[in-house]
């Protein structure tokens, strides 16, 4: 299940570059791009166990600052090519076969359809910090591999939460799940409930840590191995 949720998630990676007008290149053990990819995501994914040092830098742009690896399977050992590891998180999978969660019924989750929709989402999902702006851009809306989750309430006037949901062949991988009233469980409970209605049958995939791991885990999702994400010094 690490090599699909791996997979999936450089599919979400490699959906977020196009949107962005950067190319990614998908190899037999790594996903990479050449160019800098936009803030928050890495510039390279393994999606082998058994992927090298070589393969991944070889690939991206060492020159400049931001560069990142995801190492999927927690194998490579970047320090001294001038990485620290950013951050360390856990793989999680939820079985297709599991209930759907019972979502907060004072929140309405749907997709998100249009640019000012996705700048609300964005202004929610950001709570306000410019650097992490203009990220999510107009181009998502139309990748059917994407689709971005907003919770709303006040008659959908006001964003409270939100998720983003990349859809592969066997998987639905959940990224991005956020809480603008900082209640993880609100928002893990209410995305999953959505993913079940509107992708039935379908296993979820993702990464956490901290307290949007435990919240995952309350909802079914199980915490599997540990990946880490490299960043240069």
């Amino acid at each position: 299940m690490i090599t699909v949720s791996a997979r999936n998630n450089a599919e979400w990676c490699h959906a977020m570059c196009r949107a962005h007008g950067i190319p990614g290149v998908f190899g037999d053990r790594a996903w990479t791009s050449e160019r800098r990819t936009p803030p928050f995501y890495p510039d390279a994914v393994t999606l082998a166990p058994d992927a090298t040092q070589r393969e991944v830098l070889g690939a991206i742009d060492l020159t400049g600052a931001g560069c990142s690896v995801k190492d999927s399977f927690g194998r490579l050992d970047l320090s001294a090519d001038g990485f620290g590891v950013a951050f360390q998180a856990r793989w999680i999978h939820r079985p297709a076969v599991l209930a759907a969660p019972v979502a907060p019924d004072d929140v309405v989750w749907r997709p998100v359809r249009t640019a000012p929709a996705l700048d609300r989402w964005e202004a929610a999902w950001s709570g306000g910090d410019t650097a992490r702006t203009g990220i999510f851009r107009p181009g998502l809306l139309s990748d059917r591999s994407v689709t971005v989750l907003a919770g709303t309430a006040d008659g959908g006037s006001r964003t409270v939460a939100g998720a983003v949901v990349s859809r592969s062949e066997s998987v639905v991988g959940l990224s991005n799940v956020f809480a603008a009233d900082g209640d993880p469980d609100r928002a893990w409970s209410g995305c999953l409930a959505t993913v079940a209605r509107l992708w039935p049958g379908m296993p979820v995939v993702g990464y956490e840590h901290g307290e949007d791991l435990e919240a995952a885990a309350g909802q079914g999702c199980v915490p599997g191995p540990e990946l880490r994400v490299w960043l240069a010094s």
